[in-house]
């Protein structure tokens, strides 16, 4: 008898990243700057500096990029990710980070690139943890009205 291993293929759980984008897609309308193509919000979280840029805005999506301007440590590199909201579904979710084209939804492992298996629910789950460090910490109102500035 031979001992084989086998390794099954990584399935995501679509109802737990689409709960997960759903709350990032809330929690960014909270920090982002006018819904104008152009437009950035500086945020200042733990000695770093960020910026929110309203890269591109249709009917149904709007994208924006997420760029660290200053660093906390020259060993980390800073963040640079680009996001999707999609209005329709009321969903954000990573669709690029650093210097990915794309992100698949899952990767065999190991991979030439030594990207996670589960590599596009982890960068998700980041942009909403840091989210909420910036809407509970950051210089960010926590009461902010998108429509109408400060409430």
């Amino acid at each position: 008898m031979s001992n084989v291993v086998t390794r099954q293929a990584y399935i995501q759980s679509l109802p737990k990243y689409i709960t997960l984008c759903e709350r990032n897609y809330l929690r960014a309308l909270k920090v982002l700057p006018e819904e104008v193509v152009g437009e950035k919000r500086k945020i200042v979280l733990a000695n770093a500096s960020y910026e929110l840029h309203i890269d591109d805005c249709a009917k149904y999506t709007t994208d924006i990029s997420i760029k660290q301007t200053s660093t906390i440590s020259d060993y980390l590199p800073e963040l640079d990710i680009a996001v999707r909201l999609y209005h329709d579904a009321k969903v954000a979710e990573v669709v690029h980070h650093d210097f990915h084209q794309r992100i698949k939804p899952s990767y065999g492992y190991p991979n030439p690139s030594m990207h996670h298996k589960d590599e596009k629910y982890q960068l998700n789950a980041f942009l909403g943890d840091w989210l909420m460090a910036c809407l509970e910490s950051g210089r960010v109102p926590l009461n902010w009205d998108v429509n109408n500035g400060m409430v």
